[in-house]
């Protein structure tokens, strides 16, 4: 595991201060929790689904939600106090317990099953072939991080040495790489929705690829808390799981026009008719879960992504990373 992407959480876990918003009942009397995000994305719509419609106030919560804009970031505010349920790779909270943390992040739910990401190309090609990559640049993710790990899973799949037949510029942070990619950077990038198709409609890129259909079902994004939190506020827990598991279900009977139209004013720059496509694209490839269980395979799963990375030396137990609340 490379120590060095995650010293910055480490870091945070050592001065860990009490949370500003758990506990606390605002005026409505419902509970203020904060909610830190790894990326505001179309990719997470069951979430937005539930805050449009109103299942986490019917809980008795009032959510907060804040963007991280990268694992690394949305994991340094839950240990530092600053959120109090994190939602991003769970990636992120192996190596931090790997990494000693004592009061560390615990997975209780999980929201998608497959990668959100999409290859862009320069030139628009009905006849793509992975072999296409070799000798070229592609925008990637961080080192570390799940975007990255699934890529670079897939070229593998593909017989693509990720060290040797290409370049993968990992230096670009977060959301920004599809900017660089339409000032001249790169012969291919590695986009999530909106970006995607946002280059698409700009006509400087074209999708040829789905990461989450070529490396089939992955955890690839869920929801976490610190250890202390999840004991301390189990109705917390609770009420968020059910409200997420309502915008789930929301998600997997409604069509994609009406999700779109529920989930609009969160993507003010976006026009519905790029939403509902873009909603479209994950639904047909089976992106999200009906159930927010986080599967002991699917964590096994992630640790076989992670060592085949290089990015984990030895593996964690499921039973201290992940919880089942009981359900009703």
């Amino acid at each position: 595991m490379k120590k060095k992407i995650f010293a910055v959480i480490t870091a945070a876990a050592a001065v860990v201060m009490c949370c500003t918003g758990c506990g606390k009942k605002d005026n409505t009397g419902l509970t203020k929790v904060t909610l830190n995000e790894v990326a505001h994305s179309i990719f997470y719509a069951p979430q937005y689904v539930a805050i449009e419609l109103g299942y986490f106030e019917d809980e008795g919560i009032d959510l907060t939600v804040e963007t991280g804009f990268g694992a690394d970031k949305t994991m340094t505010a839950l240990l530092s106090g600053n959120a109090d349920i994190g939602f991003m790779g769970s990636e992120s909270s192996i190596y931090t317990y790997a990494q000693g943390a004592e009061d560390y992040a615990v997975n209780f739910a999980q929201l998608t099953q497959r990668a959100g990401n999409f290859l862009v190309a320069r030139e628009k090609t009905d006849d793509f072939d992975w072999n296409d990559l070799k000798g070229k640049t592609v925008l990637g993710g961080r080192a570390g991080g799940m975007p990255e790990m699934v890529f670079e899973y897939v070229l593998k799949s593909k017989g693509i040495d990720p060290e040797t037949d290409l370049e993968i510029v990992q230096n670009i942070d977060f959301g920004l790489t599809g900017g660089a990619f339409s000032g001249g950077s790169g012969d291919y990038t590695v986009e999530f929705e909106p970006g995607a198709t946002a280059l698409e409609l700009e006509g400087d890129g074209y999708v040829v690829a789905s990461l989450g259909v070529e490396s089939g079902y992955v955890p690839y994004t869920a929801y976490a808390a610190k250890k202390s939190f999840i004991e301390d506020n189990p109705e917390i827990i609770d009420g968020f799981i059910k409200a997420l598991e309502k915008g789930m279900e929301y998600v997997d009977t409604h069509s994609s026009e009406e999700i779109a139209e529920v989930i609009a004013p969160q993507f003010d720059d976006t026009d519905i008719e790029t939403i509902t496509i873009i909603v479209e694209r994950y639904k047909a490839q089976d992106t999200w879960k009906t159930d927010s269980t986080f599967e002991k395979e699917a964590f096994e799963l992630l640790q076989d992504i992670l060592v085949e990375a290089g990015e984990l030396d030895e593996r964690v137990p499921y039973e201290d990373l992940v919880i089942t609340p009981k359900k009703d």
